[in-house]
């Protein structure tokens, strides 16, 4: 599956975690490495820059931090990033420079990439989310199934299948995705770079990139 790989999805310099992709195919593989790859990043952090709020939570000096929003690490905001009111991070969390974490917004074993938006009411579990990429208000990653079994990523078009052995997998967005309000991404959903999801969307399995996904029975190619 190539179109699930991490060099088709993200690019990789828009990222403080990018070391945690080294020698990694598909980038679901490193949702189980998050915790202790910011341990143990955060602890080379330049203290210039960056100031150490509590345990093992690393916040830029150029970050904008609501007083209601609640860090719990591991955690590292980087530069220029603001959380607003009343977010909610849980842990296991990069928040990627320029990002907005905005009003009620959850995080839990997410990576944002630079300029990540996740501005409205939105819930992100096991996931990671590319460059400039934005989820609009209400809408959600779905990291685990109904049945609690382990999450299978599906591709309906060829029939591929890859188990991915785990049981919490939120969504893979890649660079400049797009999803609209109120869409609920279902337990391994991949969507493709530079792709939109229409508002109230259902989304399973993969989304190709640069493809505009209107029903689970409608996926259309971008004009160019």
């Amino acid at each position: 599956m190539e179109n699930c790989k991490i060099q088709n999805l993200y690019s990789l310099e828009e990222t403080i975690a990018k070391d945690l992709f080294e020698g990694v195919i598909y980038p679901w593989e490193v949702l189980p490495k998050i915790k202790d790859f910011i341990i143990e990043l955060g602890n080379t952090l330049n203290a210039e820059q960056y100031e150490k709020w509590g345990e093992d939570v690393w916040v830029a000096k150029t970050a904008k931090i609501a007083p209601t929003a609640l860090l719990n690490g591991p955690l590292i905001i980087d530069e220029e990033a603001e959380i607003r009111h009343c977010a909610f991070i849980r842990g296991s969390v990069i928040v990627g420079k320029g990002c907005v974490v905005g009003n009620s917004t959850e995080l839990k074993n997410v990576i944002l990439f630079n300029s990540v938006q996740v501005p409205h009411y939105n819930y992100l579990g096991d996931s990671i989310l590319g460059y400039k990429s934005h989820m609009g208000a209400g809408s959600i990653t779905s990291n685990i199934k109904s049945d609690k079994t382990l999450v299978v990523v599906k591709d309906k078009n060829t029939g591929e299948e890859i188990k991915t052995g785990l049981r919490k997998f939120g969504a893979m967005l890649g660079d400049y995705v797009e999803v609209g309000c109120n869409s609920v991404l279902n337990p391994g959903t991949i969507v493709g770079s530079h792709s939109n999801i229409y508002p109230l969307s259902m989304v399973r399995g993969i989304v190709p990139e640069n493809s505009i996904y209107k029903n689970r029975n409608e996926i259309v190619p971008k004009l160019k």
